[in-house]
Order: C-alpha cells, then sequence, then structure tokens
C-alpha cells in the first residue's frame, strides 16, 4: 500500500513498539515512509517546523500520525490538543495507539480531538491485522482534507 506523497508519522517513545510497527508495516506492505518520534515535544517540532525540524516544509503533513498518550516531556493529550488548535493541523488525522485500557484515557481522547482510539494489540499477529486495517483506512480510503 502507498498512498502517494504520504507519510506517517509514529509518536512512540517505547523502541520495541517501534520495532514492532516498522516490522507490521513492513509485513503488510505498507510502504509509506514511517518517520519515528520519540517525545511530544519532538513530535510538535515536527509538526509545527520547529527546532531541529525548522527546515521541514510545513505543507508537507503526515497523512495520518500514530500518537502514543505515555510520552515523555509532553504528553501525547497536550499534542493532540496543539494539533487541534493549530489551523494548519487542526484535520490532520490522528490515531491514538496505546497500550491503555482506560475508559478515562478513551474519552478524553476523543474529547481532545482523536480521529480513532486504538488499544495496541499484545499479540503481534493481531498487531499486524490492526496496522494493515489502520493503513487500508487512513492511507487509502480515507479522503484527508488537507490532501
Amino acid at each position: 500500500m502507498n498512498a502517494e506523497n504520504s507519510h506517517i508519522l509514529l509518536v512512540e517513545d517505547d523502541p520495541n513498539d517501534i520495532e514492532l510497527t516498522e516490522r507490521a508495516f513492513r509485513k503488510v506492505n505498507l510502504l509509506n515512509e514511517l518517520k519515528v518520534v520519540t517525545d511530544g515535544q519532538e513530535a510538535l517540532d515536527y509538526l509545527f517546523c520547529q527546532g531541529d525540524y525548522s527546515q521541514r516544509n510545513p505543507t508537507d503533513l503526515p497523512n495520518v500520525v500514530l500518537l502514543d498518550l505515555n510520552m515523555p516531556k509532553v504528553s501525547g493529550f497536550e499534542v493532540l490538543k496543539q494539533i487541534r488548535q493549530n489551523e494548519i493541523t487542526r484535520f490532520l488525522p490522528v490515531v491514538v495507539m496505546t497500550s491503555s485500557s482506560h475508559d478515562l484515557d478513551r474519552l478524553k481522547s476523543y474529547r481532545e480531538g482523536c480521529n480513532s482510539y486504538v488499544q495496541k494489540p499484545v499479540n503481534f499477529d493481531d498487531f499486524v491485522s490492526a496496522v494493515n486495517q489502520l493503513g487500508m483506512y487512513w492511507l487509502l480510503l480515507n479522503k484527508n482534507p488537507n490532501r
């Protein structure tokens, strides 16, 4: 799968989950570039072209952001809130991918404006299946207003 000129931003601090996501993307032939940032502040810097990403093209937004909630420096909730408050990123699809099964986390994620909430499956095959479905929907079927 490859939606032309698209990439995915993975906001994840756990090296094992990053590797798992990369393996799952390869297994389901998701060919889109996967950009990885490892804390909430880096995610904001990337999206808003600040700090180390000040030379990045601000119109080159990812097709979708896969956002973990429990992030160092800036929480996933705060990242989501800032995405929704900015005119450029307001409609950027954000999928919360977290290990949290807490109803309050799910409700708060939707209140802050996430498009989808996915609890990370523990089993690799289930994780691959979830990544495949996410890729099919967000990269091929969904019509992103920013594109």
